[in-house]
């Protein structure tokens, strides 16, 4: 068996799990634990917020980011 974590948009969750709910080989976990115990609340609840109203050009590619820590850290 293998387990897979899925991105949908918000507005496709609940046609998603309506299908998933009718497959008997699918078993559907719902937890959303990010973190540990010891980060507060508040903390993880804004953090969420973050990850779920990031855009795309947000992120940045890793190559992006050690480039620019090279140029900082090893000069």
């Amino acid at each position: 068996m293998r387990q897979l974590t899925v991105t949908i948009p918000d507005d496709f969750y609940e046609t998603f799990m309506e299908y998933l709910k009718d497959k008997t080989e699918v078993l559907v976990d719902e937890k959303f634990e990010y973190f540990d115990k010891t980060v507060p609340q508040l903390q993880q609840d804004l953090v969420i917020d973050r990850i779920k109203n990031a855009k795309p050009k947000d992120y940045r590619s890793w190559e992006d980011v050690k480039k620019d820590l090279d140029k900082k850290w090893l000069k």
